[in-house]
């Protein structure tokens, strides 16, 4: 069974599609997320404190600032902007797939986890998360 599914982004933070994946597994085996691009990543993370999702966002964009930072002079690589080649590392830094085991129809997530798409880009856009489950 696969599928693809698009996710509108709003610009740089974390985009919860836990439920469009639940109403899309059926029986059993591995769900692999795959997400198909060099500047998003994908996430399993609390979906319960929004605040949670605030730090993250707030802690990457300390560890990796713009390139119109002056500690980022160096990078190279700024066609489409300052958020280009940071949004590149941050996706170097983090998966860009998952693997969840479903049981029942079921995806065996904890209580507090949720699927993300982490958008490391100011600009909308629209991220491709393929999914495969084999039983």
């Amino acid at each position: 069974m696969r599928t693809t599914f698009d996710i509108t982004t709003h610009g740089q933070g974390l985009y919860e599609f836990t439920d469009q994946v639940a109403g899309w597994v059926r029986g059993e085996g591995l769900l692999t997320l795959f997400i198909r691009h060099t500047s998003a990543s994908l996430l399993m993370q609390e979906n319960a404190d929004p605040e949670v999702q605030d730090d993250l966002r707030a802690f990457f964009a300390r560890l990796v600032p713009p390139t119109s930072d002056p500690g980022m002079a160096y990078l190279t690589h700024t066609y489409e902007g300052p958020d280009d080649m940071p949004a590149h590392i941050k996706a170097a830094m983090m998966p860009v797939s998952l693997s969840i085991p479903v049981v029942n129809g079921r995806m065996q997530l904890g209580t507090w986890q949720g699927i993300y798409v982490f958008e490391h880009r100011n600009a909308p856009h629209t991220r491709h998360v393929a999914a495969y489950l084999a039983a």
